[in-house]
């Protein structure tokens, strides 16, 4: 009989209330803030983080998850009786996170080759941040516990990641800036000029998909282009960062746009934040368009 475990890493964001209800395995990354060394989920949770972010004046660097912690966690796992085990990654191009675990599975089985039959792990790249990949992450441990087999989950996760389109909007250019996602002199532009854009996450690529004049004008357009790609019907998260204000207001334009309210939000962890800031808005969605 299967017994399934399904794994993710931080930057997925789900919640710690999901990560206990669906005893999904979420394995941190971590950060450095200067000399000082931290752990997502562990060192702190997001509110802890954003304030953190306010009080350094430098870049906050982010770590990938290393092949030996991989390995290390994929070993645990198989002591622990498990015969399947399904991660869910950030995706591949903005990190070697995945390609770590593809060779952790490699190394598990190198050393303990009698696991080979017994014990199955499938990496799936997550092609995108945040609720673009949690959401599959603990829709996939729901049907777990509700005894799915291993090929149902995996066809869900990988139907949903490669159909996922994530329309993003930041509130601040400066920590694009500071972590390099936008020269200094765009943003500084974009600054005075009062410019938001609106960013495509999709396939593992972040692109600009359009550019409002101030901040009020981020919730409409995000909502203009969601509608006008999203599957009619189809489940839809919102995710947002230190204003809760902005997340409501986007929730309440979604519902009264759609006629239903979102399957869930997601508030963007450090992994995202040291990049977008931790004020943002976005929506997550399943595309119609290939």
């Amino acid at each position: 009989m299967s017994k399934i475990k399904i794994m993710t890493d931080s930057a997925s964001d789900i919640s710690a209330e999901n990560e206990k209800k669906y005893d999904i395995h979420v394995v941190s990354f971590k950060v450095a803030l200067g000399d000082n060394s931290y752990t997502s989920r562990v060192d702190f949770d997001n509110e802890k983080f954003y304030k953190m972010m306010d009080e350094y004046d430098g870049i906050p660097i982010t770590s990938q998850i290393t092949v030996f912690e991989f390995t290390e966690h994929f070993k645990a796992l198989y002591q622990q009786g498990y015969t399947d085990v399904i991660y869910v990654s950030i995706n591949s191009k903005g990190s070697s996170t995945y390609n770590n675990a593809v060779m952790a599975a490699e190394q598990l089985f190198e050393e303990i080759p009698e696991a080979k039959g017994k014990f199955n792990i499938i990496n799936i790249d997550g092609k995108g941040y945040t609720g673009g990949y949690g959401y599959a992450v603990v829709e996939a441990a729901k049907k777990a516990q509700k005894g799915a087999s291993v090929s149902e989950i995996e066809s869900f996760i990988r139907d949903w990641v490669d159909n996922c389109v994530i329309f993003f909007g930041m509130y601040s250019l400066q920590y694009a800036k500071k972590s390099g996602r936008i020269p200094a002199a765009a943003a500084f532009v974009g600054e005075i000029m009062g410019l938001r854009p609106v960013s495509r996450i999709q396939h593992n690529s972040i692109t600009t998909e359009s550019k409002v004049r101030g901040d009020k004008a981020l919730v409409p357009k995000i909502l203009e282009l969601t509608v006008g790609e999203q599957i009619p019907k189809t489940p839809y998260c919102v995710v947002y960062g230190s204003d809760e204000a902005v997340r409501d207001e986007m929730v309440q334009a979604m519902t009264k746009k759609v006629g239903y309210p979102p399957a869930d939000t997601y508030r963007i962890g450090s992994e995202v934040a040291v990049n977008a800031g931790p004020k943002v808005v976005g929506v997550i969605f399943k595309s119609q368009k290939k």
